[in-house]
């Protein structure tokens, strides 16, 4: 199947949404990148309290772009996107980081599933397969710890918990925009998908390094990070239990 041919096999609208917190260096290639590939898709970018030049950038280069006051996290400038997919009628929506890690020739495995229905929600994964994504050994022991948690929770394998490279379908969709975690939510997000029985695949891609700026994930964050997504996981095991939509 060609690329084009693929596109044509989309639910009509589709939407990408990219949360952007200070990103002016590499807003405008991501946007450029995807648009040039999927020239059909919505890119809708979150600026999030930004105060640099990302949201011009970002609307200069051709998305959609919503300015929150002030700053709401990855969670709260996620959600909001998928609010707006929700109540424009989106089918599918793509989350992309806005760093440039997240490669757009890629795009296309991550919504194989959704299109042909095998799956309601799709992680773009590092770790299915070798990749050549180097991430450092703290990170590493991290994210096994983490999907050794969401796997025991869920009873369903994981391997890179924290990827924010997804694609869903409208069910997922409606199911975000009225619960999704304020803070460092991919992990949550995928208890809680589970918890209403919908349907989880990972699928292997690569990823690049980010453009440009650096991570907000410090060595010390990372420790935090840890401890308090680990509770959290523990507290929804406590109370986990089927959901409907």
């Amino acid at each position: 199947m060609t690329r084009k041919e693929f596109a044509m096999s989309f639910f009509p609208k589709t939407i990408v949404i990219i949360p952007a917190y200070n990103e002016e260096k590499s807003i405008g290639i991501v946007v450029k990148k995807i648009l040039k590939i999927y020239p059909e898709f919505t890119i809708l970018v979150i600026d999030d309290g930004s105060n640099d030049n990302t949201a011009d950038i970002a609307f200069q280069a051709g998305a959609k772009v919503i300015r929150l006051p002030q700053n709401l996290g990855i969670g709260g400038a996620v959600q909001t996107g998928y609010l707006y997919a929700l109540y424009n009628k989106y089918e599918i929506a793509i989350q992309i980081d806005a760093d440039g890690q997240h490669k757009p020739e890629e795009l296309h495995k991550i919504l194989k599933p959704i299109v042909e229905q095998e799956a309601d929600l799709v992680i773009g994964s590092r770790y299915v397969k070798k990749t050549q994504y180097k991430s450092t050994f703290s990170r590493r022991v991290g994210m096994i710890i983490l999907s050794a948690l969401v796997s025991l929770i869920t009873k369903q394998v994981f391997k890179d918990t924290t990827s924010g490279f997804r694609a869903a379908n409208r069910k997922v969709i409606k199911l975000f925009a009225k619960e999704y975690s304020t803070d460092y939510p991919e992990v949550d997000s995928l208890v809680v998908a589970k918890m209403y029985g919908l349907n989880i695949k990972e699928v292997s891609v690569e990823m690049e390094q980010r453009l440009a700026g650096s991570s907000s994930i410090t060595p010390l964050r990372s420790v935090y990070y840890m401890i308090k997504v680990s509770l959290s996981l523990l507290v929804r095991a406590l109370k986990y239990e089927r959901m409907t939509l």
